[in-house]
Parts: structure tokens; sequence; C-alpha cells
């Protein structure tokens, strides 16, 4: 009985050879490599190891690629960030969720410049969140938040958006105390809103002269300073999507939630329905219409091309922090907002996925136990390079997805 749950890897593997002799002249060197590594991930291609047990038992597995964009690595490095948030979380009552989406005309345009304009966009919003919360109309604090960058929609289209996870409070402007948001309200989002549109345009106006941004196919035209200066007075007359969620509670919950944003790939290997006659056919969610959940088909190839598309350029880094949660001063802003918050600190426990998850950086204590007696436990690892398991006419290897 075959038990294996469609995935990703398995699209790219049958249709290889179609999309690259459509597509493959124009991938980015970032592209190519997570086609081969979400392709290749827990096959003979990268490897594996043996786990022996002092019972006699043996575990056989193929290696996992680690690519950030792959469906089935991001347990692992899920896991260990949470872990290492865990000492970042405040006694606040609640924490607040606040989306900034970029407008579609803008959306466009960044998947020919992502680096600059995905860049712009976390300049633009963090710029936005402090300068909002710092005046004394609103907040009158210093805040501290940390962003997530998603690039895609449920449909795999370009939808880039950034979600900010914040602490419901700041430090006063002299360090001398902790000034709490309003329950279940943390900024105006109208203003928000206005504040963040100004700031993206002018920065992305900016870079426009300084020849930052590139233009070629159907965008081409935008190189004329006329024509981008049209299209920057269109995005401006228009609102821009910024929203808060409800907050969800303190630091109780918030690793939980923030596990559910920060290491998401476009589409999870779950949503996978099928696969045939050259067609993948997936769910999603429309948020348009009630967050209904639909069944959209596409072709193969064009599943593929649009995965793709939200590969992030090297050395992008699409989580980070702001205000007093800044990595060159964090260690002592904690240290200074756990003394003016009155309540003390909550610790909260963390683990990975599951139980049995094996990617899980933070297994449970029975991890290195014997899977199948539960009494064994683990003595060595044995690494099996790629072409040792190509060698053999059928490894016994434990399929660990």
């Amino acid at each position: 009985m075959n038990d294996h749950r469609l995935e990703v890897a398995d699209v790219f593997r049958t249709h290889e050879d179609d999309f690259l002799a459509r597509w493959g002249h124009v991938l980015s060197p970032r592209q190519k490599k997570a086609f081969a590594d979400i392709r290749d991930c827990r096959t003979a291609a990268l490897g594996g190891h043996v786990e022996h047990y002092d019972c006699g038992h043996r575990v056989i597995a193929y290696n996992s690629c680690s690519n950030r964009s792959c469906p089935k690595c991001q347990g692992t490095a899920r896991a260990k960030w949470l872990a290492e948030r865990e000492a970042e979380l405040l006694p606040v009552e609640q924490y607040f969720h606040v989306v900034f989406t970029l407008p579609q005309q803008i959306a466009a345009m960044a998947l020919q410049n992502a680096k600059t304009i995905y860049g712009i966009l976390f300049r633009a919003v963090a710029e936005t969140m402090l300068t909002i919360a710092a005046d004394p109309q609103h907040l009158g604090a210093m805040i501290g938040f940390l962003a997530v960058l998603h690039t895609w929609g449920q449909n795999l289209h370009a939808h880039p958006h950034v979600h900010c996870v914040v602490p419901g409070g700041g430090i006063s402007s002299d360090n001398s105390r902790w000034i709490a948001c309003r329950k279940s309200f943390f900024l105006p989002v109208e203003v928000l809103s206005c504040f963040f549109r100004k700031r993206f345009l002018l920065r992305l106006r900016k870079a426009f002269r300084k020849g930052k941004l590139h233009f070629h196919g159907e965008l081409e035209s935008l190189a004329q300073p006329t024509a981008f200066q049209a299209l920057c007075q269109k995005a401006g007359d228009v609102d821009w999507v910024v929203y808060a969620k409800a907050p969800f509670g303190g630091p109780e919950q918030v690793l939980k939630y923030l596990a559910r944003y920060t290491h998401r790939v476009a589409i999870s290997n779950r949503r996978l329905l099928s696969l045939a006659d050259g067609q993948v056919t997936f769910e999603w969610k429309d948020y348009a219409h009630g967050n209904q959940t639909k069944t959209m088909t596409l072709e193969a190839v064009e599943f593929i091309r649009r995965f793709l598309l939200h590969v992030f350029p090297s050395g992008f880094v699409h989580i980070r922090h702001f205000g007093f949660l800044a990595n060159r001063r964090r260690k002592a802003k904690l240290a200074l907002c756990r003394s003016l918050l009155p309540a003390p600190q909550i610790v909260v426990e963390t683990s990975g996925d599951s139980p049995g998850d094996r990617n899980s950086t933070t297994p449970e204590p029975a991890a290195r136990l014997c899977p199948v007696c539960k009494v064994g436990r683990l003595m060595f690892v044995q690494t099996l390079s790629a072409q040792v398991l190509t060698c053999l006419p059928s490894p016994p290897i434990a399929d660990t997805s």
C-alpha cells in the first residue's frame, strides 16, 4: 500500500523537462538552486544517514535539502527560530498583528526588482510603525516589533505583504515607564495606511532616480520617467491596505501564533490535491469572498513558474526586527522593558511541530530512543554519500517526510 502524499517535489520531478524548456533561460541562480534542492530533497541525490540504536535497530533516511523555499524543510528552522524568540517575550496582556500590503501596480514591479522593492517595503513599514507609535497623539512610545515578508497570495500570484507582530505597548521617551496600548486597539489603520503609502512612494521614486530599478518585457515602458511617474501617481491615488487583526493574547499564545507566519513557503504540500494530465489541483482560500475554501487547477509548468516567483533573492533577510527589538539594542532594551513592566516574566514552553517530528530541534526526551521498541538509545549516526546510495539496487530508506 502506497501512503505517499502528493508534494511540490513530485510536480518538480515529473515536469522538470517541460518547465526548463520553457522557462529555464530566465531563472536566476537562486531559483535554479531552489528548484534543484526541492526536487532532490530526501532522495538519494543528497545522500543519507543511518541511526544505530543499542537495541540493534537501525533507521536509514535520506537527507533534507534545508532550502528555505522547500515545503518539507521548514520544521527544523521554525523550531530553532521559535526557541530563540522565547527569550524575547514580554509579560504584556496582548500582542498585536498588523499587516501592510502593496497595491497590485507595485507588486508587478517587485517581481523584476525584488531585492530593492522588498527592502523599501521593510523600511517604509518600520518608519510607519515607529513614527506613528512615537506620536503623543497616538501611543507616544518606542515600540518593538518583528516583521515577516510574504510575497504570495493563496493562488500563488504576486501579493507582497508584511506581517508585523508587536507587544501591546512601548517605552516612554524618557525611558521611565511602560506605556500600554488601549485594550484591543493598537494604532489607527487609516493613519498607518496614509503614512505607509507616502513613505514607500517617496523611497520608490528615489530608487528610480538613482537607477536602482530595472524593467523589461511588459514593464519595459516604465524605464521612461514619465511612465514611471504616472504609475506612482496612480498608486498614490488609491487606498493602501493596512489592517490590524484582533489581538491574540499575551506571551502564552505568541509563539504558536508566530509559527503560522515566520517560515511559510508559497504553498504547503498539504494544500495539493492532485497531479494528473499535466495539471496540478490545489486548495486555496478566497479572502475576497468570505474566506471560502476553493480549488484551483493550473498547468504544471505554470504552477512551478508561480512557485519559483517567490524564491527570495540571495542573502535577502525576510524576517526582521525593529524598535527595541532591533538587533543592536535588543538585549539592553528588553531588560529595560522588563524592569518597567509590573508583571513577572512568563516562561513559555516551546516545541517542534509534533513530539515525533524528526526535523524538530527541540525534541522530547524520548526523541533519541528507538522508534520501534522505545527503549534502545541512539549510539551513533553513520553518513551515507549520494554515490553509495545511487549504487544500491534498492536502498531501504525510511520515508521521513
